[in-house]
């Protein structure tokens, strides 16, 4: 397994019921703080959340990897230039971070994690989810990534090599999961349905193509 380390985040599958971490209390009384004084409307912070988990979410994301997938030059761009790539694309983001793309192959598997906090690149795949900030999944992917892929339902064939990258403040990553097999014929609109969240950080697969509807998820 080879580690790029620079700063990622966690694996958590939250049961519902479960308390809170302090750092989530924490937030939740600032905002209820913020809103009673008048700073901040609770409506323009909803629009603002799924603006980012639906429009400027995982489906972004997906175009990305469907473009790669069928246009051989844009991939070679991607993994040449990812920032460029991208935003030609018109998918930038607002924390301004240096994008690279990730490669999966028959060989190769990459999983992104941010040790540190939870640097995630919302240009192109929206709001983390809860379990990439916790801190089970910011730990585990690096001392035993195999084991947080089969929490995910993910059993790599022994031969695959497990690369794990760090993300940090100053680079995020986007994983291009491996093209399932049936899908050559498929157009980038069918082919960025199969493409999920979870494959973009390399904690799932892409769908095969008789499942559909996967960037959401």
């Amino acid at each position: 397994m080879s580690h790029d380390h620079r700063h990622h985040h966690e694996h958590d599958h939250d049961h519902a019921g479960s308390v809170l971490p302090e750092m989530d209390l924490r937030v939740k009384a600032l905002e209820s703080l913020l809103v009673e004084k008048g700073y901040i409307d609770p409506q323009a912070l909803d629009v603002f959340i799924q603006t980012y988990e639906h429009k400027v979410g995982p489906r972004n994301g997906a175009r990305v990897v469907a473009k790669a997938w069928r246009d051989p030059a844009f991939r070679a761009w991607l993994f040449d230039d990812a920032t460029a790539a991208i935003a030609s694309l018109g998918f930038t983001g607002r924390q301004g971070e240096h994008m690279v793309a990730l490669e999966n192959t028959e060989s190769v598997h990459n999983m992104v994690v941010c040790t540190l906090c939870s640097c995630y690149p919302w240009s192109v795949l929206g709001l983390p989810p809860v379990w990439y900030k916790s801190a089970p999944y910011r730990s585990r992917a690096v001392i035993d990534p195999r084991g947080v892929l089969e929490d995910f339902g993910v059993a790599l064939p022994a031969h695959v090599e497990l690369r794990v990258w760090d993300s940090t403040a100053e680079v995020r990553y986007l994983v291009i999961p491996l093209r399932p097999a049936g899908a050559d014929h498929l157009d980038e609109d069918a082919l960025a349905d199969l493409v999920t969240r979870d494959s973009m950080i390399g904690t799932g697969l892409a769908l095969d193509p008789s499942q559909g509807k996967g960037a959401a998820a």
